[in-house]
Parts: C-alpha cells; sequence; structure tokens
C-alpha cells in the first residue's frame, strides 16, 4: 500500500528547510589570514629578495660576456656554457667535484654513524665527548684550515715533526695537487662528521626498545641486530644526512679558499666560479655559468633522492 502525502506543495516546501549558505569568509578566518600573511611576508620577501632574485640574475649575467668591474658588457648566449663544458679544465673540475662530494658524504656519514654507536652507550663521560666531537662543527672554516695547514706543513708542521721523528719524510700535501685534495678531504670529515653523528645519535635514541629486546630474546646478536633492525630504521635520517650533507658539500668553500687558495688539484665547481671571477681573470659572465651549473646539478641530484632514493625510507 503506497502512502500518499497529503498537502500543497508550498506547504512542503515550508516543512524541508532550505540548506543555508555557508559565509566563504568568517571573522575568525579573515583573521588568521592576516595572522598568516603578517608572519610568512617578511619571511618570503627576504628569501625572494636575497634568494631568488640573485639567481635569476645570475642566470642572466651567464649570457653576457663581462669582466668584472667593467660597465659594460657584451650578450653571447650560451657561449659561456659551451665555452666551459668544452674546455680542457672540465673535465678536471667535475672530476675533482665527484670525488670531492662522493668521499666526503660517504666518509662523514660512516664515521658519523659508527661515532654514533660509541656515543650512545652508557658509560661514564658521553656527554664530554658527545660535545667534544659536535665542537669541530660549529668551528669557523677559516680558523679550522689555518690550523690544520700548521699540521700538514711539510717544513715546521706537526705532522712532519712526527713522521721525522719514526725516520720519515713528509709528503708535499699542499704542492702535491692529489695529496692536496686528500688533505682538504681528510679535514673536512673532521669538521663535518660530528654533525652526522649527533642527528644519528638522536636517531638511534629514538629506536623502540621492545624491538630490540624481542631480538635480543631471540638471540641475534649485537651486529644482527644493528644490520636487521637499526639500519632500516634509520633510513629516515640517513635520507636526511644524505641530502643535506650533498648539498653542503657540493658548496665547500672556507676550507678549500685556506688550504689551496690556487686550487691546485681542488678547484670543485664553486670554487672554480669563484677562481674565475675574483682570480686572475676577472670573467664574471663564465663564472656565473659555472655557478648556474652547480645550480642544476644541485637541483637534480636532489629531485631524484626525493623521487628515487625516498621509496627505500622506512618511516616508522
Amino acid at each position: 500500500m503506497t502512502r500518499q502525502l497529503t498537502g500543497s506543495p508550498a506547504d512542503t516546501a515550508q516543512a524541508v528547510p532550505a540548506p543555508q549558505r555557508r559565509e566563504r569568509w568568517s571573522g575568525r578566518t579573515r583573521r588568521d589570514f592576516f595572522v598568516f600573511l603578517a608572519l610568512a611576508l617578511p619571511n618570503l620577501a627576504l628569501i625572494a629578495v636575497f634568494t631568488y632574485l640573485p639567481l635569476i640574475n645570475n642566470m642572466y649575467y651567464s649570457t653576457l660576456d663581462w669582466t668584472l668591474g667593467s660597465t659594460s658588457a657584451t650578450v653571447v648566449g650560451f657561449d659561456n656554457y659551451v665555452n666551459f663544458f668544452t674546455s680542457s679544465d672540465a673535465p678536471q673540475v667535475l672530476g675533482t667535484t665527484l670525488i670531492f662530494t662522493v668521499v666526503t658524504v660517504g666518509g662523514s656519514m660512516v664515521l658519523g654513524l659508527l661515532v654514533a654507536l660509541a656515543l650512545n652507550a652508557k658509560v661514564r663521560g658521553t656527554t664530554f665527548a658527545r660535545s667534544a666531537v659536535f665542537a669541530p662543527y660549529v668551528l669557523s672554516g677559516v680558523g679550522v684550515g689555518l690550523v690544520w695547514l700548521f699540521i700538514f706543513d711539510p717544513g715546521y708542521g706537526v705532522l712532519s715533526w712526527l713522521l721525522r721523528g719514526i725516520g720519515q719524510q713528509s709528503p708535499q700535501w699542499i704542492n702535491d695537487p692529489q695529496l692536496s685534495l686528500v688533505m682538504v678531504i681528510i679535514v673536512y670529515v673532521w669538521k663535518n662528521l660530528g654533525y652526522c653523528a649527533v642527528v644519528y645519535l638522536a636517531g638511534l635514541q629514538s629506536l623502540p626498545k621492545d624491538v630490540m629486546e624481542a631480538a635480543s630474546l631471540d638471540g641475534a646478536n649485537g651486529f644482527r641486530r644493528f644490520m636487521s633492525i637499526s639500519v632500516p630504521l634509520l633510513s629516515p635520517t640517513t635520507f636526511f644526512l644524505l641530502i643535506t650533507t650533498m648539498i653542503s658539500s657540493l658548496q665547500a668553500f672556507d676550507l678549500i679558499r685556506i688550504m689551496t687558495p690556487l686550487g691546485n688539484g681542488t678547484s670543485t665547481l664553486i670554487y672554480e666560479a669563484y677562481l674565475q671571477a675574483f682570480g686572475a681573470y676577472n670573467r664574471a659572465g663564465y663564472s656565473a655559468a659555472i655557478s648556474v651549473v652547480l645550480f642544476a646539478i644541485l637541483l637534480i641530484i636532489t629531485v631524484l633522492q626525493l623521487r628515487f632514493v625516498e621509496r627505500k625510507v622506512h618511516y616508522s
């Protein structure tokens, strides 16, 4: 049996309340929006003025044949890029950049993880040890470079004195291009492994203890627990350090400038850009092109890491 509605259509319309139109901008929403603008706009303005505007200007300068200090310049398009990639120095500069970045990033992360494991032990003096390990990271790169120059100096350095004590002659760390790169890498890793150690230490202390205890009860030894549990759970920390240390290594300048002012065997991309602009060449446009190449490499590496490496990260 079908039940019929009684009443006129007007009565039915009055019985069903019409949906109320929601106000788009309430007072609280408008107030929150203006608070957001007040807090964000100064930061966005600073980033735009001191980061993006210089980047855009540098891209424009890279298309010029411009001598630093000159009031005139000639537009050459992509000639600076062609000259760089076809020059005899490009393979050496790119190779030095690759070696320096891979060794410093890998060395800092591996040694930092080992140091973090030692600092994570519950023994006396760990607080002082953590401070001592992290201290070089916050020191001035200029000061660190000067101290290590004294250590590596083949004539009167501390290392030379120790080697003479055992009847050995000190290598020419500063004059030999290959050894000068090794010297700078050693100092850079020493200065930055404290950063990796502290970050890894924070990751180790955040690992779930119940999982470790369960693995220990199942008979897994310390090495097995580290490789099968700690390393996978530390993958977010490793991913974070991989990005930050790689960006830092590609932009390393102060130690190279102090320890090898002429870039003898240590001319990475950023230091080659400095030498071309402020050295004997005064080629500002060519230097800007090298800087754009470095920016492109940084951008590609970061995108590839976010696109492919992050897939292997296990977030708990």
